[in-house]
Protein backbone atom coordinates (compact mmCIF):
# COMPACT_ATOMS: atom_id res chain seq x y z
CA UNK A 1 0.00 0.00 0.00
CA UNK A 2 1.30 3.64 -0.37
CA UNK A 3 2.70 5.67 2.02
CA UNK A 4 2.21 9.61 1.65
CA UNK A 5 3.74 11.91 4.07
CA UNK A 6 0.78 12.90 7.06
CA UNK A 7 -0.71 16.08 7.51
CA UNK A 8 -2.91 18.35 9.47
CA UNK A 9 -4.59 20.90 8.84
CA UNK A 10 -5.51 21.59 12.66
CA UNK A 11 -2.51 23.49 13.34
CA UNK A 12 -0.24 26.31 14.31
CA UNK A 13 2.64 27.22 12.37
CA UNK A 14 4.95 30.05 12.45
CA UNK A 15 6.26 31.34 9.56
CA UNK A 16 8.92 34.19 8.76
CA UNK A 17 6.94 36.69 6.28
CA UNK A 18 8.03 39.48 4.55
CA UNK A 19 5.07 41.59 3.89
CA UNK A 20 6.77 43.45 1.05
CA UNK A 21 6.86 40.14 -0.60
CA UNK A 22 3.21 39.46 -0.25
CA UNK A 23 2.55 42.98 -2.63
CA UNK A 24 3.04 41.97 -5.74
CA UNK A 25 3.15 43.54 -8.98
CA UNK A 26 -0.18 43.68 -11.48
CA UNK A 27 -2.37 43.69 -8.87
CA UNK A 28 -4.71 45.74 -6.97
CA UNK A 29 -2.94 46.01 -3.44
CA UNK A 30 0.08 46.54 -5.18
CA UNK A 31 -1.42 49.79 -6.90
CA UNK A 32 -2.93 50.97 -3.76
CA UNK A 33 0.43 50.41 -2.22
CA UNK A 34 2.21 52.19 -4.58
CA UNK A 35 0.29 55.11 -5.31
CA UNK A 36 -0.45 55.74 -1.29
CA UNK A 37 3.09 56.05 -0.82
CA UNK A 38 4.45 57.43 -4.05
CA UNK A 39 1.99 59.42 -5.46
CA UNK A 40 -0.54 60.62 -2.73
CA UNK A 41 0.00 63.43 -0.61
CA UNK A 42 -1.77 62.67 2.65
CA UNK A 43 -1.07 65.92 4.86
CA UNK A 44 -4.75 66.73 4.57
CA UNK A 45 -5.44 64.29 7.34
CA UNK A 46 -3.02 66.07 9.65
CA UNK A 47 -5.31 68.88 10.59
CA UNK A 48 -7.62 66.63 12.63
CA UNK A 49 -5.12 65.41 14.92
CA UNK A 50 -3.68 67.23 17.83
CA UNK A 51 -0.76 64.90 19.39
CA UNK A 52 1.98 66.18 18.09
CA UNK A 53 3.33 66.81 21.91
CA UNK A 54 0.36 65.07 24.02
CA UNK A 55 -1.70 62.52 23.42
CA UNK A 56 -1.56 58.87 22.06
CA UNK A 57 0.20 58.14 18.55
CA UNK A 58 -2.82 57.41 15.81
CA UNK A 59 -2.71 55.36 13.39
CA UNK A 60 -1.42 56.10 9.54
CA UNK A 61 -3.59 57.39 7.53
CA UNK A 62 -1.57 55.96 5.06
CA UNK A 63 -2.66 52.61 6.59
CA UNK A 64 -5.99 53.18 6.83
CA UNK A 65 -6.34 53.99 3.65
CA UNK A 66 -4.52 50.85 2.07
CA UNK A 67 -6.91 48.24 4.18
CA UNK A 68 -10.28 50.07 3.49
CA UNK A 69 -9.39 50.15 -0.31
CA UNK A 70 -8.39 46.56 -0.92
CA UNK A 71 -11.09 46.10 2.31
CA UNK A 72 -13.87 47.80 -0.49
CA UNK A 73 -12.30 46.41 -3.79
CA UNK A 74 -13.37 42.68 -2.05
CA UNK A 75 -16.95 43.33 -1.50
CA UNK A 76 -16.15 43.94 2.21
CA UNK A 77 -17.55 47.13 3.79
CA UNK A 78 -18.40 45.92 7.60
CA UNK A 79 -15.63 47.72 9.60
CA UNK A 80 -15.56 44.66 12.27
CA UNK A 81 -14.81 42.39 9.11
CA UNK A 82 -12.10 44.26 7.93
CA UNK A 83 -10.50 44.05 11.84
CA UNK A 84 -10.87 40.71 11.67
CA UNK A 85 -9.42 40.45 8.51
CA UNK A 86 -6.59 42.44 9.22
CA UNK A 87 -5.73 39.49 12.48
CA UNK A 88 -6.11 36.43 9.76
CA UNK A 89 -5.39 37.68 6.38
CA UNK A 90 -1.84 38.26 5.17
CA UNK A 91 -2.80 40.68 2.37
CA UNK A 92 -4.00 42.76 4.86
CA UNK A 93 -1.31 41.71 7.27
CA UNK A 94 0.93 43.46 4.57
CA UNK A 95 -0.85 46.29 4.17
CA UNK A 96 -0.94 46.95 7.51
CA UNK A 97 2.65 46.21 8.50
CA UNK A 98 0.86 43.93 10.88
CA UNK A 99 -1.12 46.00 12.96
CA UNK A 100 -5.00 45.57 13.82
CA UNK A 101 -6.60 48.99 13.88
CA UNK A 102 -9.96 48.90 16.11
CA UNK A 103 -13.05 48.71 14.06
CA UNK A 104 -14.03 51.93 15.73
CA UNK A 105 -11.25 53.72 14.07
CA UNK A 106 -11.71 52.21 10.78
CA UNK A 107 -15.55 53.39 10.41
CA UNK A 108 -14.64 57.01 11.44
CA UNK A 109 -11.68 56.84 9.05
CA UNK A 110 -14.09 56.61 6.50
CA UNK A 111 -17.05 58.81 7.92
CA UNK A 112 -15.41 61.47 9.11
CA UNK A 113 -12.73 62.74 6.81
CA UNK A 114 -15.18 63.53 4.19
CA UNK A 115 -12.87 66.69 3.01
CA UNK A 116 -9.69 64.35 2.85
CA UNK A 117 -11.24 61.40 0.90
CA UNK A 118 -12.09 64.93 -1.49
CA UNK A 119 -8.51 65.25 -1.88
CA UNK A 120 -7.44 61.84 -2.29
CA UNK A 121 -9.91 61.36 -5.24
CA UNK A 122 -8.90 64.54 -6.64
CA UNK A 123 -5.07 63.28 -6.36
CA UNK A 124 -5.73 59.91 -8.08
CA UNK A 125 -7.72 61.52 -10.87
CA UNK A 126 -4.69 63.77 -12.06
CA UNK A 127 -2.64 60.86 -11.83
CA UNK A 128 -4.91 59.28 -14.52
CA UNK A 129 -4.81 62.53 -16.17
CA UNK A 130 -0.67 62.57 -16.29
CA UNK A 131 -0.50 58.82 -17.51
CA UNK A 132 -2.70 59.46 -20.50
CA UNK A 133 -5.97 57.97 -18.98
CA UNK A 134 -8.31 60.95 -19.54
CA UNK A 135 -9.26 61.30 -23.30
CA UNK A 136 -11.57 64.47 -21.76
CA UNK A 137 -13.50 63.94 -25.07
CA UNK A 138 -17.04 62.54 -23.84
CA UNK A 139 -18.36 62.55 -20.88
CA UNK A 140 -21.16 60.12 -19.70
CA UNK A 141 -23.49 60.87 -16.30
CA UNK A 142 -26.03 59.11 -15.17
CA UNK A 143 -27.13 57.36 -11.66
CA UNK A 144 -27.46 54.34 -9.40
CA UNK A 145 -29.53 54.30 -6.77
CA UNK A 146 -28.88 52.37 -3.96
CA UNK A 147 -30.32 51.60 -0.22
CA UNK A 148 -28.77 53.32 2.48
CA UNK A 149 -29.14 52.61 6.30
CA UNK A 150 -32.29 53.37 6.72
CA UNK A 151 -35.77 51.62 6.84
CA UNK A 152 -38.06 53.36 4.53
CA UNK A 153 -41.15 52.01 7.11
CA UNK A 154 -39.71 55.05 8.84
CA UNK A 155 -40.56 57.39 6.20
CA UNK A 156 -43.56 59.81 5.73
CA UNK A 157 -44.86 63.27 5.94
CA UNK A 158 -45.22 65.14 8.70
CA UNK A 159 -49.13 64.40 8.62
CA UNK A 160 -48.49 61.12 8.33
CA UNK A 161 -45.82 60.67 11.10
CA UNK A 162 -48.39 62.62 13.53
CA UNK A 163 -50.88 59.84 12.13
CA UNK A 164 -48.49 57.13 12.94
CA UNK A 165 -47.37 58.61 16.62
CA UNK A 166 -50.84 58.99 17.76
CA UNK A 167 -51.77 55.49 16.25
CA UNK A 168 -48.90 54.30 18.63
CA UNK A 169 -50.51 56.39 21.43
CA UNK A 170 -53.49 54.59 21.29
CA UNK A 171 -52.19 51.18 21.36
CA UNK A 172 -49.86 52.38 24.39
CA UNK A 173 -53.24 53.10 26.09
CA UNK A 174 -54.97 49.55 24.71
CA UNK A 175 -51.83 47.64 26.37
CA UNK A 176 -52.26 50.00 29.40
CA UNK A 177 -56.00 48.70 29.70
CA UNK A 178 -55.32 45.41 29.62
CA UNK A 179 -52.72 45.48 32.29
CA UNK A 180 -55.08 46.66 34.20
CA UNK A 181 -57.28 43.74 33.47
CA UNK A 182 -55.32 40.91 33.72
CA UNK A 183 -53.95 42.69 37.10
CA UNK A 184 -56.95 42.08 38.46
CA UNK A 185 -57.02 38.62 37.49
CA UNK A 186 -55.65 36.57 41.08
CA UNK A 187 -53.97 33.95 37.76
CA UNK A 188 -52.19 36.72 36.45
CA UNK A 189 -48.60 35.24 35.90
CA UNK A 190 -45.63 37.74 35.97
CA UNK A 191 -44.70 36.53 32.51
CA UNK A 192 -47.34 37.88 30.91
CA UNK A 193 -46.62 41.11 33.11
CA UNK A 194 -43.29 41.46 31.66
CA UNK A 195 -44.44 40.91 27.74
CA UNK A 196 -46.94 43.87 28.61
CA UNK A 197 -44.92 46.35 29.87
CA UNK A 198 -42.05 45.41 27.15
CA UNK A 199 -44.32 46.24 24.19
CA UNK A 200 -45.73 49.40 26.08
CA UNK A 201 -41.98 50.42 26.45
CA UNK A 202 -41.35 49.50 23.22
CA UNK A 203 -44.34 51.97 21.85
CA UNK A 204 -43.61 54.38 24.10
CA UNK A 205 -40.01 54.61 22.81
CA UNK A 206 -41.15 54.60 18.67
CA UNK A 207 -43.79 57.32 19.72
CA UNK A 208 -41.11 59.49 21.24
CA UNK A 209 -39.27 59.37 18.67
CA UNK A 210 -41.38 60.63 16.20
CA UNK A 211 -42.36 63.11 18.63
CA UNK A 212 -38.87 64.19 18.85
CA UNK A 213 -38.41 64.07 15.02
CA UNK A 214 -41.20 66.33 14.16
CA UNK A 215 -40.26 68.88 16.89
CA UNK A 216 -36.40 69.18 15.62
CA UNK A 217 -37.31 68.94 11.43
CA UNK A 218 -39.34 70.72 9.17
CA UNK A 219 -41.45 69.29 6.22
CA UNK A 220 -38.86 68.49 3.00
CA UNK A 221 -40.08 69.52 -0.19
CA UNK A 222 -39.39 68.29 -3.45
CA UNK A 223 -37.02 69.44 -5.72
CA UNK A 224 -39.32 69.68 -8.50
CA UNK A 225 -41.30 72.91 -10.17
CA UNK A 226 -43.85 71.76 -7.79
CA UNK A 227 -42.98 72.50 -4.41
CA UNK A 228 -44.87 70.17 -2.83
CA UNK A 229 -43.79 67.63 0.47
CA UNK A 230 -41.57 64.77 -0.03
CA UNK A 231 -41.53 61.79 2.78
CA UNK A 232 -39.14 62.37 5.07
CA UNK A 233 -37.66 59.90 7.26
CA UNK A 234 -36.99 59.86 10.91
CA UNK A 235 -33.77 57.51 10.90
CA UNK A 236 -31.61 59.33 8.20
CA UNK A 237 -34.19 62.55 6.68
CA UNK A 238 -31.43 63.34 3.63
CA UNK A 239 -32.18 59.95 2.34
CA UNK A 240 -35.05 59.47 -0.12
CA UNK A 241 -37.71 56.79 -0.86
CA UNK A 242 -37.05 56.08 -4.71
CA UNK A 243 -38.88 53.87 -7.52
CA UNK A 244 -36.45 51.48 -8.85
CA UNK A 245 -36.85 48.01 -10.67
CA UNK A 246 -36.28 46.23 -7.75
CA UNK A 247 -39.00 47.93 -5.97
CA UNK A 248 -39.35 51.42 -4.19
CA UNK A 249 -36.27 51.79 -1.70
CA UNK A 250 -34.76 53.74 0.97
CA UNK A 251 -31.66 55.68 0.02
CA UNK A 252 -29.34 57.64 -2.09
CA UNK A 253 -28.59 58.33 -6.18
CA UNK A 254 -25.55 58.00 -6.60
CA UNK A 255 -24.34 59.95 -9.90
CA UNK A 256 -21.40 58.82 -11.67
CA UNK A 257 -19.11 61.00 -14.37
CA UNK A 258 -17.23 58.92 -16.70
CA UNK A 259 -14.64 59.52 -19.10
CA UNK A 260 -15.03 57.67 -22.41
CA UNK A 261 -11.17 56.36 -22.85
CA UNK A 262 -10.42 54.62 -19.63
CA UNK A 263 -13.94 54.65 -18.28
CA UNK A 264 -12.04 56.92 -15.01
CA UNK A 265 -14.73 58.98 -13.25
CA UNK A 266 -13.95 62.24 -12.98
CA UNK A 267 -17.20 62.92 -10.35
CA UNK A 268 -18.99 61.32 -7.98
CA UNK A 269 -21.60 62.56 -5.42
CA UNK A 270 -24.60 60.89 -3.98
CA UNK A 271 -28.51 62.95 -3.74
CA UNK A 272 -30.86 61.62 -1.35
CA UNK A 273 -33.98 62.32 -4.54
CA UNK A 274 -35.08 60.38 -7.01
CA UNK A 275 -35.75 62.50 -9.72
CA UNK A 276 -32.10 63.57 -11.14
CA UNK A 277 -32.96 66.65 -12.97
CA UNK A 278 -31.94 68.74 -10.43
CA UNK A 279 -28.42 66.86 -10.13
CA UNK A 280 -27.38 67.88 -13.51
CA UNK A 281 -25.97 71.95 -12.93
CA UNK A 282 -23.89 70.94 -9.75
CA UNK A 283 -22.52 67.94 -10.94
CA UNK A 284 -20.46 69.67 -13.99
CA UNK A 285 -20.16 72.84 -11.27
CA UNK A 286 -17.88 70.75 -9.29
CA UNK A 287 -15.91 68.89 -12.55
CA UNK A 288 -15.61 72.56 -13.87
CA UNK A 289 -14.23 73.70 -10.77
CA UNK A 290 -12.51 70.35 -9.97
CA UNK A 291 -10.50 70.33 -13.21
CA UNK A 292 -9.52 73.99 -12.72
CA UNK A 293 -8.40 73.25 -9.08
CA UNK A 294 -6.02 70.48 -10.19
CA UNK A 295 -4.61 72.29 -13.03
CA UNK A 296 -5.48 69.91 -16.20
CA UNK A 297 -8.16 73.03 -17.95
CA UNK A 298 -9.59 76.38 -16.46
CA UNK A 299 -12.68 75.38 -18.15
CA UNK A 300 -13.41 71.91 -19.39
CA UNK A 301 -15.83 72.42 -21.11
CA UNK A 302 -15.04 75.22 -23.55
CA UNK A 303 -12.82 72.67 -24.81
CA UNK A 304 -15.74 71.25 -27.31
CA UNK A 305 -15.91 68.03 -24.79
CA UNK A 306 -18.83 66.40 -25.17
CA UNK A 307 -21.52 65.74 -21.95
CA UNK A 308 -24.28 62.86 -21.96
CA UNK A 309 -26.81 61.91 -20.15
CA UNK A 310 -30.09 59.81 -20.00
CA UNK A 311 -33.40 60.82 -20.43
CA UNK A 312 -33.45 60.85 -16.71
CA UNK A 313 -31.84 64.17 -16.55
CA UNK A 314 -33.58 66.38 -19.20
CA UNK A 315 -35.91 69.22 -18.76
CA UNK A 316 -36.07 72.45 -19.88
CA UNK A 317 -34.06 74.15 -17.28
CA UNK A 318 -31.19 71.78 -17.84
CA UNK A 319 -31.46 72.38 -21.76
CA UNK A 320 -31.54 76.13 -20.95
CA UNK A 321 -28.26 75.48 -18.84
CA UNK A 322 -26.43 73.81 -21.25
CA UNK A 323 -26.99 76.68 -24.27
CA UNK A 324 -26.39 79.37 -22.08
CA UNK A 325 -22.88 77.86 -20.86
CA UNK A 326 -22.26 76.73 -24.41
CA UNK A 327 -21.51 73.26 -22.93
CA UNK A 328 -21.68 70.62 -25.94
CA UNK A 329 -24.59 68.53 -24.10
CA UNK A 330 -26.42 65.81 -25.56
CA UNK A 331 -29.43 64.88 -23.41
CA UNK A 332 -32.38 62.92 -25.34
CA UNK A 333 -36.36 63.22 -23.88
CA UNK A 334 -38.46 60.51 -23.26
CA UNK A 335 -39.79 60.24 -26.88
CA UNK A 336 -35.96 60.07 -28.65
CA UNK A 337 -36.59 56.19 -29.43
CA UNK A 338 -40.56 57.38 -30.52
CA UNK A 339 -38.91 59.72 -33.56
CA UNK A 340 -35.84 57.33 -34.06
CA UNK A 341 -36.35 55.60 -37.58
CA UNK A 342 -34.76 52.57 -36.36
CA UNK A 343 -37.55 52.25 -33.82
CA UNK A 344 -40.40 52.75 -36.07
CA UNK A 345 -41.32 49.04 -35.89
CA UNK A 346 -40.24 48.12 -32.36
CA UNK A 347 -43.53 48.32 -30.82
CA UNK A 348 -44.93 45.44 -33.60
CA UNK A 349 -42.18 43.67 -33.34
CA UNK A 350 -41.80 43.56 -29.36
CA UNK A 351 -45.21 44.17 -27.91
CA UNK A 352 -45.38 44.69 -24.47
CA UNK A 353 -48.10 41.87 -23.20
CA UNK A 354 -50.39 41.87 -19.79
CA UNK A 355 -48.82 40.01 -17.51
CA UNK A 356 -52.37 38.00 -16.82
CA UNK A 357 -53.10 37.06 -20.13
CA UNK A 358 -49.69 37.98 -22.50
CA UNK A 359 -51.53 39.69 -25.29
CA UNK A 360 -51.63 43.34 -25.72
CA UNK A 361 -54.12 44.92 -24.43
CA UNK A 362 -55.08 48.16 -26.15
CA UNK A 363 -57.04 51.01 -24.55
CA UNK A 364 -58.97 54.01 -25.44
CA UNK A 365 -56.40 56.47 -26.06
CA UNK A 366 -57.19 60.04 -24.99
CA UNK A 367 -57.78 61.04 -28.40
CA UNK A 368 -61.29 59.92 -28.67
CA UNK A 369 -61.89 61.83 -25.18
CA UNK A 370 -63.18 65.20 -25.41
CA UNK A 371 -61.18 67.99 -24.65
CA UNK A 372 -62.56 71.41 -24.73
CA UNK A 373 -58.94 74.19 -24.64
CA UNK A 374 -61.06 76.89 -24.18
CA UNK A 375 -63.28 75.97 -21.18
CA UNK A 376 -60.47 73.95 -20.36
CA UNK A 377 -62.80 70.81 -19.41
CA UNK A 378 -62.95 67.17 -20.54
CA UNK A 379 -65.77 64.46 -21.27
CA UNK A 380 -65.04 60.38 -21.23
CA UNK A 381 -66.53 58.36 -24.21
CA UNK A 382 -69.03 57.46 -21.44
CA UNK A 383 -70.38 61.12 -21.89
CA UNK A 384 -68.94 61.88 -18.47
CA UNK A 385 -67.49 65.03 -16.95
CA UNK A 386 -63.83 64.46 -15.92
CA UNK A 387 -62.16 66.27 -13.08
CA UNK A 388 -59.94 69.14 -13.90
CA UNK A 389 -56.37 68.67 -12.06
CA UNK A 390 -54.84 71.83 -12.96
CA UNK A 391 -52.04 72.45 -15.17
CA UNK A 392 -49.15 70.83 -15.07
CA UNK A 393 -45.44 70.79 -16.79
CA UNK A 394 -44.11 68.06 -18.10
CA UNK A 395 -40.46 67.27 -18.05
CA UNK A 396 -39.75 69.11 -21.75
CA UNK A 397 -41.23 72.53 -19.43
CA UNK A 398 -44.84 72.13 -22.07
CA UNK A 399 -48.16 72.74 -20.54
CA UNK A 400 -50.09 69.57 -19.89
CA UNK A 401 -53.89 69.92 -18.68
CA UNK A 402 -54.78 66.97 -16.47
CA UNK A 403 -58.16 65.70 -16.03
CA UNK A 404 -59.15 61.89 -13.56
CA UNK A 405 -61.76 60.14 -13.41
CA UNK A 406 -63.16 59.66 -9.99
CA UNK A 407 -63.61 56.83 -8.75
CA UNK A 408 -67.72 57.43 -8.28
CA UNK A 409 -67.33 57.93 -11.88
CA UNK A 410 -65.09 54.77 -13.14
CA UNK A 411 -65.88 52.21 -10.68
CA UNK A 412 -69.83 51.33 -12.48
CA UNK A 413 -68.95 52.66 -15.76
CA UNK A 414 -69.39 49.54 -18.57
CA UNK A 415 -66.64 50.87 -20.69
CA UNK A 416 -63.74 50.62 -18.10
CA UNK A 417 -62.40 47.15 -18.73
CA UNK A 418 -61.94 48.87 -22.38
CA UNK A 419 -60.71 52.38 -20.84
CA UNK A 420 -58.37 51.38 -18.34
CA UNK A 421 -55.27 48.69 -18.24
CA UNK A 422 -56.16 47.61 -14.61
CA UNK A 423 -59.71 48.28 -13.96
CA UNK A 424 -59.86 47.15 -10.59
CA UNK A 425 -57.23 49.37 -9.76
CA UNK A 426 -60.05 51.58 -8.59
CA UNK A 427 -61.20 49.92 -6.14
CA UNK A 428 -57.57 49.98 -4.84
CA UNK A 429 -55.39 53.19 -4.99
CA UNK A 430 -57.01 57.00 -3.77
CA UNK A 431 -60.48 56.55 -5.18
CA UNK A 432 -58.64 57.80 -8.60
CA UNK A 433 -59.11 55.73 -12.28
CA UNK A 434 -58.84 56.69 -15.68
CA UNK A 435 -56.24 59.69 -16.17
CA UNK A 436 -55.57 61.88 -19.36
CA UNK A 437 -53.58 64.72 -20.03
CA UNK A 438 -53.61 67.12 -22.89
CA UNK A 439 -50.41 69.71 -24.14
CA UNK A 440 -52.09 72.68 -24.20
CA UNK A 441 -50.65 76.19 -25.47
CA UNK A 442 -49.48 74.72 -28.67
CA UNK A 443 -48.56 77.83 -30.98
CA UNK A 444 -45.84 78.75 -28.04
CA UNK A 445 -42.17 79.59 -29.56
CA UNK A 446 -39.55 77.02 -29.78
CA UNK A 447 -37.92 76.22 -26.62
CA UNK A 448 -34.68 74.71 -25.13
CA UNK A 449 -35.94 71.12 -25.09
CA UNK A 450 -36.63 71.97 -29.11
CA UNK A 451 -33.54 72.71 -29.42
CA UNK A 452 -31.89 69.60 -27.56
CA UNK A 453 -34.16 67.67 -30.05
CA UNK A 454 -32.77 69.08 -33.06
CA UNK A 455 -29.17 68.22 -31.90
CA UNK A 456 -30.21 64.82 -30.71
CA UNK A 457 -32.57 63.59 -33.62
CA UNK A 458 -29.83 64.27 -36.18
CA UNK A 459 -27.17 61.45 -37.34
CA UNK A 460 -24.33 63.06 -35.43
CA UNK A 461 -26.45 63.14 -32.51
CA UNK A 462 -27.72 59.94 -32.55
CA UNK A 463 -23.85 58.51 -32.78
CA UNK A 464 -22.70 60.65 -29.96
CA UNK A 465 -25.56 59.49 -27.54
CA UNK A 466 -25.13 55.84 -28.64
CA UNK A 467 -21.75 55.96 -26.71
CA UNK A 468 -23.25 56.62 -23.01
CA UNK A 469 -24.65 53.37 -22.22
CA UNK A 470 -21.30 51.68 -23.05
CA UNK A 471 -19.29 54.25 -21.11
CA UNK A 472 -21.03 54.83 -17.82
CA UNK A 473 -22.97 51.84 -17.21
CA UNK A 474 -20.11 49.24 -16.91
CA UNK A 475 -18.95 51.71 -14.47
CA UNK A 476 -21.92 50.79 -12.14
CA UNK A 477 -21.60 46.84 -12.85
CA UNK A 478 -18.10 47.09 -11.29
CA UNK A 479 -19.12 48.80 -8.26
CA UNK A 480 -22.22 46.87 -7.56
CA UNK A 481 -21.92 43.46 -8.65
CA UNK A 482 -17.79 42.67 -8.65
CA UNK A 483 -17.28 45.08 -5.92
CA UNK A 484 -20.65 44.21 -4.61
CA UNK A 485 -22.10 47.38 -3.41
CA UNK A 486 -25.65 47.02 -3.09
CA UNK A 487 -26.38 49.74 0.11
CA UNK A 488 -24.87 52.37 1.61
CA UNK A 489 -23.84 50.94 5.42
CA UNK A 490 -23.69 54.75 6.81
CA UNK A 491 -25.76 57.82 7.57
CA UNK A 492 -26.43 61.46 6.55
CA UNK A 493 -25.22 62.62 3.31
CA UNK A 494 -21.81 63.85 3.66
CA UNK A 495 -20.76 60.58 5.07
CA UNK A 496 -22.80 58.79 1.93
CA UNK A 497 -20.98 60.81 -0.59
CA UNK A 498 -17.28 59.58 1.37
CA UNK A 499 -18.17 56.22 0.75
CA UNK A 500 -19.41 56.39 -3.02
CA UNK A 501 -16.09 58.24 -3.57
CA UNK A 502 -14.48 55.47 -2.29
CA UNK A 503 -15.61 52.84 -4.72
CA UNK A 504 -15.70 55.30 -7.60
CA UNK A 505 -11.71 55.97 -6.36
CA UNK A 506 -11.18 51.56 -6.80
CA UNK A 507 -12.57 51.87 -10.59
CA UNK A 508 -9.77 54.54 -10.75
CA UNK A 509 -6.85 52.84 -8.92
CA UNK A 510 -8.10 49.52 -11.15
CA UNK A 511 -7.87 51.52 -14.15
CA UNK A 512 -4.06 53.01 -13.47
CA UNK A 513 -3.38 49.05 -12.47
CA UNK A 514 -4.18 47.74 -15.66
CA UNK A 515 -3.82 50.67 -18.12
CA UNK A 516 -1.23 53.27 -16.36
CA UNK A 517 2.81 53.12 -15.38
CA UNK A 518 3.55 51.55 -12.07
CA UNK A 519 7.00 51.06 -10.79
CA UNK A 520 7.20 47.07 -10.27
Amino acid sequence: MAKYIPYDYNQTSMVVINFQDQIQPGTFEHAVHYLVDNKLDLSCFDNTFKNDVNGRPAYDPAILLKIILFAYSKGITSSREIEWCCHTNIIFKALSCDSVPHFTTIAGFVSGYPESIESVFEQVLLVCYEQGLLGNELFAVDGCKLPSNAAKTWSGTHQELRDKRDKLKRLIHYHMDKHQQLDANDRYESSQQKRLQQSIDTLDKAASKIEHFLSENEPRMGKGQRKTEVKSNITDNESAKMTTSKGTIQGYNGVATVDKKHQIVVDAQVFGAGPEQHTLQPVIETIRQRFSDIGINENIFDTGLILTADTGFADEANMQYLHEENINGYIPDNKFRVRDPKFAHQKKKYPRASRATGKVKSIIPAAEFHFDPVRLSCQCPAGKTLSPRGIRKDKQGRDNALFIGLLSQCRDCDLKHKCMKNPDAVKKYNGIGRQVSFAINKDKKPNYTDWMKRRVDSDKGRQIYSHRMSVVEPVFGNICVNKRLQRFSLRTKVKVNAQWKLFCLIQNIEKIEHYGKLAA
